[in-house]
């Protein structure tokens, strides 16, 4: 997968913090969390990245994201718990998310 220059996307809308290690990224509010993320050299563990395996599933400890799907592959408990799929969702607002196997490129 390509993934754009930085210069081809709309203004940085959102800050992404991820826990435990401190990792940061901005989000544009277009793209997913996930893909905003790698374009910043920062990688969150994903397979499918169309919301169903799951791999990618992380808590979100503050903060605000929308779904590109209706119904990704977490049930309702979980959501209520504060997981999300990064693959799948975009924020909304600055986030921090918790994702112990993320790691720098």
């Amino acid at each position: 997968m390509t993934i754009p220059h930085s210069s081809d996307l709309p203004a940085v809308k959102h800050h992404v913090s991820v826990l435990p290690d401190g990792l940061h990224f901005a989000s544009n509010g277009v793209d997913s969390v996930l893909e905003s993320g790698l374009r910043a050299g920062v990688e969150l563990p994903s397979s499918c990245r169309n919301g169903t395996c799951r791999e990618c599933m992380c808590r979100l400890v503050s903060g605000k994201v929308r779904y590109r799907i209706d119904w990704p592959g977490l049930s309702a408990d979980e959501k209520d718990e504060g997981w999300f799929l990064p693959c799948v969702a975009i924020a909304q607002s600055d986030l921090l998310i918790e994702q112990p196997f993320a790691q720098a490129r």
